[in-house]
């Protein structure tokens, strides 16, 4: 295959970037969850830690694909499309709830990631 190799340094630069940002922002959202649900009056612990765990693996995990990108591996793609495949259907639900604070950031950060994740071309 014929491609420049500056071109696809670039796409795994910026691809790295936004899974750190969202991997960040899945972070942020379970300490935002675990606040609220220590500091609500009807505490339910199964489901909050549940909640909780889950947010620090995908949080974690979003960032170690960023990671792997940025190596140049190829191990990240898979779960990267998968997640953002996730988002885009709570993307759809936000939108139909009429939450667009928070779908619309969703969409612009997962529809770049998803085509680059995607067009990637792996090292051989």
């Amino acid at each position: 295959m014929n491609t420049d190799p500056a071109k696809e340094a670039r796409k795994r630069s910026i691809v790295s970037a936004l899974l750190y940002i969202e991997g960040a922002i899945v972070l942020a959202l379970g300490a935002w969850v675990g606040v609220m649900g220590i500091t609500h009056e009807n505490r339910e612990v199964l489901p909050l830690m549940g909640v909780l765990g889950f947010s620090v693996l995908g949080g974690v995990g979003l960032i170690a694909c960023g990671r792997a990108f940025a190596a140049e591996k190829n191990w990240g793609r898979a779960p990267v499309v998968l997640a953002n495949l996730i988002v885009l259907g709570v993307v759809k639900y936000q939108f139909e709830g009429g939450f667009l604070i928070g779908a619309i950031p969703l969409l612009l950060l997962s529809l770049p990631i998803l085509y680059l994740a995607v067009t990637i071309i792996p090292n051989s």
